[in-house]
């Protein structure tokens, strides 16, 4: 793959291209695929970037465990892009289950960044960077994962409401609370007996699934203005949104649908020219994914 990217002239990658692919009309490289090894009592695993995200939680399964990548696509293409499942309440971070890196940088060499142990360090924590860089910082090649899990059982409900906060202030640590304006859904873990006991407290029933998610824009806003959305109510869809409560991310059919003032406002000068100096000295001449802008 280094090979591949060389020491000079623009380059992109591209997986499955599930999550946009790479740049079009640039020469386009790919990340090694297969999984190297999984160390089930460690819980992490070591895979290639170009490992389909299905293939990886299929091997896992089979020893009881499970990444936080969302569903779809390559391993490489879900850290890349950085945007976590709609497991993100419970689950944490993305960029909290790459522990180590080796990418490919901008003058073609291969380089490592973190270990498969958590230790106390400081500088920058390179494995994090590269989470959402969208490739513009380094194309990954291997990592080192951290697995969790699968729990005893998992079942989602729902129930009638305009405002999710009651129901989710009642909810123990739910996995994922879901709403579109006039119904919420949760995903519960654990016992049998303390998952219903807890849908049972919130007077949620169960659901067979969670409700589908509208794809046309994901925007970010506080949680605590979220309940301000159910004025959506009155378009013509229902479900133009759904919201994930206590993360703030709204999947949204029409991104000018979601007020101007519940969202998060665009990173300021200093956020922008930090980006552009770590763009910098990361990749001179710009050359990994030209073009692609990240926040």
């Amino acid at each position: 793959m280094a090979g591949a990217v060389g020491p000079d002239g623009p380059v992109t990658i591209a997986g499955s291209g599930s999550r946009g692919g790479g740049v079009a009309g640039v020469r386009c490289v790919a990340a090694p695929s297969g999984i190297d090894w999984i160390q089930a009592d460690e819980m992490v695993v070591q895979c290639g970037a170009g490992t389909p995200v299905a293939e990886l939680a299929a091997a896992l399964c089979d020893v009881g465990q499970r990444v936080v990548l969302p569903d779809g696509g390559t391993v490489g293409g879900a850290l890349a892009v950085g945007h976590s499942g709609i497991r993100r309440l419970g689950d944490g971070p993305m960029r909290d289950a790459l522990l180590q890196a080796r990418y490919v940088g901008a003058d073609g060499s291969v380089v490592k960044a973190g270990g498969p142990t958590v230790k106390n360090v400081s500088g920058f924590d390179v494995c994090r960077l590269l989470v959402g860089s969208r490739g513009t910082l380094g194309f990954l090649g291997e990592v080192i994962l951290r697995t969790r899990p699968i729990a005893q059982h998992s079942q989602w409900f729902t129930v009638d409401a305009d405002d999710p906060t009651p129901t989710f202030a009642t909810l123990f640590r739910p996995v994922s609370v879901l709403w579109d304006g006039a119904a919420v859904w949760a995903l519960l873990e654990g016992h049998p007996d303390d998952v219903r006991e807890q849908a049972a407290a919130a007077s949620m029933r169960p659901a067979d699934a969670p409700p589908s998610i509208p794809t046309g824009a994901r925007v970010l806003t506080e949680p605590s203005s979220l309940a301000t959305l159910g004025s959506l109510r009155g378009l013509p869809d229902r479900a133009a949104f759904v919201a994930e409560v206590g993360v703030g991310v709204v999947h949204v059919d029409d991104e000018s649908a979601i007020p101007r003032a519940a969202r998060l406002p665009a990173s300021g000068p200093a956020v922008v020219a930090l980006r552009d100096r770590i763009k910098h000295e990361f990749d001179p001449t710009g050359r990994l994914n030209p073009g692609v802008v990240v926040g």
